[in-house]
């Protein structure tokens, strides 16, 4: 296992680069995110194993999400908490990041399309909008409003062109047309509490998995909301971020404020594989390599990141 010590801050976000298998990109806050500002970390991974810091930049707000662009291996967009984007181009450290102010509160989600030619960005915000955003524009696209509590997720599908889901502390999942900002297609109560994750199967278009504060995760089929497809529970306190495996359709990881990393299968059963406590405060951030199979970093407000390949992953590989 690779450890980084981002000091005096707290992790909210960690993505591997989806051009380079040995970066990733690090979004972090002063003071559990209430006051102080925020600070980007990249990271590479050494030769040696090791998690090495290559840059750094700075911002006045708490750092709560990020996002690698999927065409520039240079470019990646941040969110903060005084409601605005910042699209750094790591290749000019020295210059400001081009910024995009319309969220009237933090911005908690980003994600980048992965879909089609044209580039889009998804914001996510506090103020229980979506927003889509062409990064080369400075105003959004469109705006899409129908959670009536803050949305704290919103994800593009893999594999549905102009298809997005967002979720919400209203307890809700909603599922949008990018062509259609004024309502969402569906929308339907996926935990009888706040929602805090969504992710897209990538091997089957019709799954999602959501989190909630109630420690469950639900498998949905989009077809047919009357009953998940599956439920996983063993977390003891609010899930904040669950993933589907990119190399494996049934097994999913999650991080969640019970200090812990899990992995699942949701075919062997509603009990984790493996449940990881290598941090001591709430884990917030969790990618998946698709570089490289099995590997993991997770990022929490004990300022430590991590890469690492948990054991039961060994028989999958």
């Amino acid at each position: 296992m690779a450890t980084y010590l981002t000091p005096n801050r707290h992790g909210y976000s960690v993505r591997f680069s989806p051009f380079n298998p040995d970066r990733l990109v690090v979004a972090t806050s002063q003071y559990f995110g209430l006051a102080g500002g925020g600070t980007l970390f990249i990271l590479d991974v050494s030769p040696e194993g090791k998690l090495c810091e290559t840059q750094s930049y700075q911002w006045s707000d708490g750092l709560f999400d990020v996002v690698w662009s999927e065409c520039n291996p240079s470019l990646v967009v941040s969110a903060s908490g005084d409601g605005g984007l910042q699209l750094w181009d790591l290749s000019s450290p020295n210059s400001p990041p081009v910024t995009l102010w319309e969220h009237k509160k933090e911005v908690y989600s980003l994600d980048w399309s992965r879909t089609r030619q044209e580039q889009r960005i998804l914001s996510a915000s506090w103020d229980c909008s979506i927003k889509l955003w062409d990064p080369n524009r400075q105003s959004s696209i469109s705006t899409f409003c129908g959670h009536s509590q803050l949305v704290y997720n919103a994800m593009f599908s893999n594999h549905m062109p102009n298809c997005f889901a967002s979720v919400s502390g209203d307890g809700s999942l909603k599922l949008w047309s990018t062509l259609n900002p004024q309502s969402p297609t569906s929308s339907f109560r996926v935990h009888d509490a706040e929602v805090l994750a969504c992710d897209w199967c990538k091997y089957d278009e019709n799954m999602l998995a959501t989190s909630g504060s109630d420690g469950l995760i639900r498998g949905w089929d989009i077809r047919n909301y009357t009953q998940p497809v599956f439920q996983l529970k063993g977390c003891e306190y609010a899930v904040r971020r669950v993933q589907f495996s990119p190399h494996n359709a049934t097994v999913l990881a999650s991080v969640s404020y019970d200090f812990t990393t899990r992995i699942w299968d949701f075919k062997q059963g509603c009990d984790a594989l493996e449940t990881i406590k290598h941090h001591s405060e709430f884990v917030y951030g969790l990618d998946w390599n698709t570089h490289r199979k099995g590997q993991l970093a997770d990022c929490g407000w004990d300022s430590l990141v991590h890469v690492f390949t948990p054991k039961c992953l060994d028989s999958y590989n």
